[in-house]
């Protein structure tokens, strides 16, 4: 999304900027620290999971075999404690490059992400690693 000269990034938009930044370093702890403690990741095609220590587990579980992923932001909504972010994950898994559209609302709450529901196609996902 375009930014108008001059105009200033809430602080909401800027953490969840960073969020998307850090996923570059596949660091799951680094991630799981951008959440409340009893923050809720649902990855739509899964269930939600929630509390740092199970973010912590399926984050890293699933980046386990990512050797690189750059989020590129498409489009960025924010008003208030709700950020809203269209993006194209690019993605090497193994030596499988996915790109994968996908659209993330971010429910914030006192600097932390309280909640994130992420959607996407699961079938590009698959599609792309069968490759």
């Amino acid at each position: 999304m375009a930014r108008i000269e001059g105009e200033d990034m809430s602080e909401n938009e800027t953490i969840i900027r960073d969020f998307i930044t850090a996923w570059s370093r596949l660091d799951a702890n680094e991630l799981v620290a951008f959440f409340t403690d009893d923050g809720v990741y649902h990855n739509m095609p899964t269930a939600p999971v929630s509390g740092k220590d199970n973010l912590l587990k399926f984050i890293g579980g699933f980046i386990a075999n990512w050797s690189r992923t750059d989020w590129d932001i498409l489009n960025l909504l924010a008003d208030g404690n709700i950020v809203m972010v269209e993006r194209l994950d690019r993605t090497r898994v193994g030596d499988k490059g996915v790109d994968l559209p996908c659209f993330g609302i971010f429910e914030m709450e006192d600097g932390k992400i309280k909640v994130w529901r992420d959607y996407f196609d699961m079938g590009t996902f698959v599609k792309s690693l069968a490759e």
